[in-house]
């Protein structure tokens, strides 16, 4: 004869309504690249896997509305016009920016061709610009990757802030994050800037939906 006990929840607290006390971060596990990398590899995350590395962790990504997808496109097709073949164009593919980060920016410009990058990841030697385009992702955006893209060097970080309708550009890293920030707004154009050299410009208006 089997017993069935009530059924009681797992977290105390919830009996009383309050809740459970976050887990601090120094008990959470981060992973390195390496350790990212490898769990691809071996078929443990996969490309159904809607997700990047981000400080160690494992972070979903978010979905693309219309004014998003839009604002990537434009950016996408002024940079093929600009660079030319000197440069890669790469679109929501993985950056190596050891030890702890692997993000998938909406774009990045990448020293070389896509042939360069057929066997590897472009690292922050290889990297001209990253940008992203951000609404309701401004606070990753603006925090974690800010400071990832920062410390690991990447020279020219763009954001394109489609809630407060400007392109903020970031330049000069280092390890205490971006020195350098200016605004483009609406009427403006964004000098696009890759190993020190400006290549061409942006209209803000052609940038933001």
């Amino acid at each position: 004869m089997s017993l069935v006990a009530p059924t009681q929840s797992a977290n105390p607290s919830s009996a009383t309504g309050a809740s459970a006390p976050p887990i601090p971060d120094s008990e959470l596990y981060r992973f390195t690249v390496n350790q990212y990398e490898r769990m691809g590899e071996l078929g443990i995350l996969t490309e159904d896997d809607r997700v990047e590395l981000i400080d160690g962790y494992l972070v979903i990504k978010m979905g693309k509305n219309p004014p998003h997808v839009w604002s990537v496109d434009s950016i996408e097709q002024l940079f093929r016009v600009l660079l030319g073949a000197a440069w890669c164009v790469r679109r929501e593919s993985p950056v190596r920016i050891p030890d702890m980060n692997e993000p998938e920016p909406d774009l990045v410009v990448a020293r070389g061709t896509r042939q360069t990058y057929r066997t590897r990841h472009p690292e922050p030697r290889d990297i001209g610009l990253i940008a992203e385009v951000s609404d309701t992702t401004y606070d990753r955006d603006r925090g974690k990757k800010w400071d990832a893209n920062a410390k690991g060097g990447i020279p020219v970080y763009w954001i394109v802030n489609l809630t407060k309708r400007r392109v903020e550009v970031y330049t000069d890293p280092g390890p205490a994050g971006y020195a350098t920030r200016r605004d483009y707004h609406t009427g403006d154009v964004v000098p696009v800037i890759i190993d020190g050299r400006q290549l061409g410009q942006a209209a803000v208006d052609d940038i933001l939906p």
